[in-house]
């Protein structure tokens, strides 16, 4: 074996050095991936979680209970941070009062629907910017993320669904995440739930049916849940094997290379190269030109 295809890479090692350094006072970060309606279930996971830390100084930063009962009845014993009122057009909002939770500074904060727009007049715009600022202040974030808000799937999750997602997050905030955790239940108990009114209040079950929650689509998102989960995984074994000097039976040098013009398709095309690009382990490259007809992305090989 040539002893230089055994050592680290030195530009690779340092960028990991880098990373790790910055990390040494921020906040650590856990995500559960869900996918619809798994969110009643998803209050019981974290109270497992808390009752393992339970030594811990914990807070719920925010928890969108959606009338239910059975969520709210979880939240006990748990302190909450009062939500801010905003008033935005005649309607009240409640958001979470970062402001509070960055005050009362607990060692973990427990944060809801990470995709969420904030009301207007906020301090960030989207309620993930909100975590990577208690992240960024060193306080550890148990955040939800629906399978469908992620950037890189809006385009597959409306082929399944017929329903185009607007609020998204980039797939880099997920790439920050320290750990996913992935929470499953089946569509068969998934809509038991539903007509039990755990997920929705009744008066709107039955249109929930009928449009998003079919069985058809919450098969497809939950296939979707979890080869996200997997190719989360399947980096954090590459990287582990690559910090460590592994060798890996994986090909390298692959490249995409994904060519866009000032099109609509445009941002079809790049998170669509994104998440080709996750699947195949490759980097990618992003070409702009204001003078292409036809543009499309395109698989290319380099010897590396």
């Amino acid at each position: 074996m040539d002893e230089n295809t055994s050592r680290p890479n030195p530009d690779e090692l340092l960028v990991r050095v880098q990373a790790e350094e910055a990390k040494i006072n921020r906040g650590n970060s856990k995500f559960f991936s869900v996918m619809p309606p798994v969110w009643v279930k998803l209050t019981p996971c974290w109270k497992t979680r808390v009752t393992e830390k339970s030594d811990t100084d914990i807070v719920v930063g925010v928890v969108e209970t959606h009338k239910r009962q059975e969520t709210a009845a979880m939240l006990q014993n748990l302190e909450i941070v009062p939500v801010k009122n905003v008033e935005y057009r005649g309607v009240i909002l409640h958001e979470m009062d970062i402001d509070a939770v960055l005050a009362r500074h607990p060692q973990l904060a427990l944060v809801d629907e990470l995709a969420h727009t904030n009301a207007p007049g906020s301090r960030h715009p989207k309620r993930y910017q909100d975590v990577m600022e208690l992240l960024e202040s060193g306080i550890d974030v148990y955040t939800t993320l629906n399978i469908q808000h992620v950037e890189s799937l809006r385009d597959t999750v409306e082929q399944i669904t017929g329903i185009s997602m607007h609020e998204t997050i980039p797939d880099t905030v997920i790439d920050t995440a320290d750990e996913i955790r992935l929470v499953d239940l089946p569509p068969d108990e998934l809509l038991k739930r539903l007509t039990e009114g755990k997920v929705y209040v009744p008066e709107q079950v039955a249109h929930a049916m009928e449009d998003f929650f079919r069985k058809g689509n919450l098969t497809a998102l939950r296939e979707l849940t979890m080869r996200a989960a997997a190719e989360r995984v399947d980096e954090q074994v590459r990287s582990y094997m690559n910090s460590h000097s592994i060798r890996g039976p994986w090909a390298t040098g692959e490249r995409l290379m994904v060519c866009i013009s000032p099109s609509s398709l445009g941002s079809r095309l790049v998170r669509t190269a994104r998440r080709l690009a996750t699947q195949l382990s490759a980097e990618w490259l992003r070409f702009m030109s204001k003078h292409l007809i036809t543009f499309g992305f395109l698989p290319v090989k380099w010897n590396v």
